[in-house]
């Protein structure tokens, strides 16, 4: 199970930003106002998840992601970033695509799957650049929702070993 964006307003295309930590910021304030959670919660939640690893995952995208138990349910966010941004990923590309999941502590034995897929779908090329070139939240929307994706595997140990997936700590 993808988490879908449940509507336009979860997107951000062309967010200006100074770097990951400002990139994280801003993104925080838009998806704390999403999940009812505080901003600051959720910005700690995604900046220790990165302090224990990068979270960018290669070919300039990042899926930052963080666990908390204040949720019941996903959270899901896409944002293009105006101009890449050093994320610390395995190829060093620099990102500019973020999907961010903030995920219920209650449901951690789907979160790993999602994860999984999300990154998959993330990493198919004509996904990418599709995203890179929308000119609208609802292009975006279609794209990530279309149903000409690669399939997706839930081979959950080479998703972690591929994403170095580490498990943060409670929100």
């Amino acid at each position: 199970m993808i988490p879908h964006l449940s509507s336009e307003e979860d997107i951000s295309l062309d967010l200006a930003t100074k770097g990951k930590h400002s990139a994280l910021s801003r993104i925080a304030v838009r998806s704390a106002r999403r999940s009812g959670l505080d901003e600051q919660m959720v910005f700690r939640g995604l900046w220790h998840r990165e302090c224990l690893g990068s979270t960018g995952i290669g070919r300039g995208v990042a899926v930052p992601h963080a666990l908390f138990d204040r949720i019941s349910s996903p959270v899901a966010s896409f944002t293009r970033l105006a101009a890449p941004v050093d994320f610390g990923g395995p190829d060093d590309d620099p990102v500019d695509i973020v999907y961010t999941l903030l995920w219920p502590r209650s449901a951690v034995p789907a979160f790993l799957p999602a994860l999984s897929q999300v990154c998959r779908l993330l990493r198919a090329p004509g996904t990418r650049e599709g995203l890179r070139q929308a000119l609208s939240t609802g292009e975006v929307m279609a794209i990530l929702d279309a149903d000409n994706h690669p399939a997706i595997s839930a081979n959950l140990h080479a998703c972690q070993a591929e994403l170095r997936i580490v498990m943060p700590g409670p929100h």
